[in-house]
């Protein structure tokens, strides 16, 4: 399913902004036990950026959050790992 070109900026600000989130999260949680840097941050923030801009489908979303599964702590709550999940999870996010 393609995204219409006037709801797409809102999507990537929406997936980019929780997607940062989550990192963020889960870099503070497993800094120390991985020795991570703040460089290794910088680069995993600018592949997800590099990532999202390049979704024009949700198959194109779907992809990129089974990409980045280990965020997703929540399996319950949200099933994001399908494409009818993935399509629920952005719905939510744009609330």
């Amino acid at each position: 399913m393609k995204i219409n070109i006037e709801n797409k900026q809102r999507i990537h600000d929406v997936l980019l902004t929780d997607m940062q989130r989550r990192i963020f999260k889960q870099y503070n949680a497993r800094k120390d036990e991985f020795n991570l840097t703040d460089e290794d941050y910088d680069v995993t923030q600018t592949l997800l950026v590099d990532w999202v801009l390049q979704c024009d489908t949700l198959n194109d979303v779907n992809e990129l959050v089974l990409g980045y599964t280990d965020l997703f702590d929540d399996y319950d709550s949200i099933n994001v790992f399908t494409l009818e999940g993935t399509m629920n999870y952005i719905f939510k996010l744009l609330r």
